[in-house]
């Protein structure tokens, strides 16, 4: 099992903090999460149902009907090597780990997250598979650049593999509208923008024989019916996702700024985290949870992942911190 962010009771072990006492931003998922309704009480006494209007509000939502609901994006993720032809797959580094994990047994080819270190292998790529905007780096593409390489790819019986866990507060920059056609997968998630990592819930937009053959190996019941329920009140709340883009966006700024003021470079990344590549990044990481805030370390390269503070007292606290280091 790879390492991910969100392991706070290993760091409450570690460093002897009580978890209450910790301020988590290593996750990169909304610390303003979508307030759930409350839950019919029968919908924990029946099985899911397909026709309770999820499908319909993701639908409207991501623009496109050409969607399979799935268990998180991961169960995808594991499935998509198995399922898509082709040996030889492109993607950057650094990246999201479980999709060189999962693609470990073809030939697969690390580059950096520039266009152009990318565009030179398209047309010696079965698969390319792009994180969009990256994580941890936060890089993005021109939408015109993505549906240019996926118009070199697909010509050619190739594909391109779009995970936009990360794109919801810019939701004009995703592809998920152009899902259908032939050699296209988006991955969607609803773990991050609308903080309900605990739902479980994702999904795939792709052709028909993909998502087809997706829901064969998944088998039935992927996603749990109270899961299904939130997720679709939160799909259909319009002025809920309207003002929290705004928020996100102030709070990213105000993050970025934070660190840049601090001495840590430049960051960069999406309205949720910001990333700095820094030489001490692993020293930076140890003062930081000895005073009880946890962030994303990354080994190659030296780096580290923030996350939003969920309150006022999480960014003093942070600013704090930092000052100290």
């Amino acid at each position: 099992m790879l390492e991910h962010g969100g392991r706070l009771r290993h760091a409450s072990a570690t460093y002897g903090i009580a978890l209450e006492q910790w301020l988590d931003l290593s996750t990169g998922i909304n610390p303003h999460p979508y307030p759930a309704p409350a839950i019919p009480p029968t919908l924990w006494q029946r099985l899911p149902e397909d026709d309770d209007g999820l499908e319909a509000a993701a639908a409207a939502y991501y623009g496109s009907d050409q969607l399979l609901p799935v268990a998180g994006s991961q169960p995808a993720i594991q499935l998509l090597p198995a399922l898509l032809p082709g040996r030889r797959v492109t993607m950057p580094c650094p990246t999201y780990a479980e999709h060189p994990h999962a693609w470990r047994e073809h030939d697969l080819r690390i580059r950096g997250d520039g266009t152009d270190a990318i565009d030179k292998l398209i047309d010696d790529t079965d698969v390319l598979v792009l994180v969009h905007p990256n994580n941890p780096s936060g890089a993005r593409f021109e939408r015109e650049q993505l549906l240019e390489w996926h118009r070199r790819l697909s010509q050619r019986g190739a594909w391109l593999v779009l995970d936009e866990a990360f794109i919801d507060a810019d939701p004009g920059a995703s592809l998920a509208g152009e899902a259908g056609r032939p050699g296209l997968v988006v991955l969607r998630s609803i773990g991050k923008f609308f903080g309900l990592a605990g739902a479980r819930t994702g999904f795939v937009l792709g052709p028909p024989s993909l998502r087809t053959a997706l829901a064969e190996r998944l088998g039935p019941w992927t996603v749990s019916g109270p899961s299904r329920f939130v997720v679709r009140a939160a799909l259909d709340d319009r002025t809920w996702q309207h003002t929290m883009r705004r928020r996100l966006a102030t709070d990213s700024q105000r993050l970025a700024t934070l660190l840049h003021t601090a001495g840590l470079g430049i960051p960069r990344g999406p309205a949720l985290f910001q990333w700095i590549v820094h030489p001490a990044a692993s020293s930076i990481h140890h003062a930081l949870a000895l005073r009880g805030i946890l962030v994303r370390h990354f080994d190659t390269p030296s780096s580290l992942r923030f996350g939003l503070p969920p309150d006022e007292s999480g960014w003093q606290r942070l600013t704090e911190a930092l000052a100290a280091l």
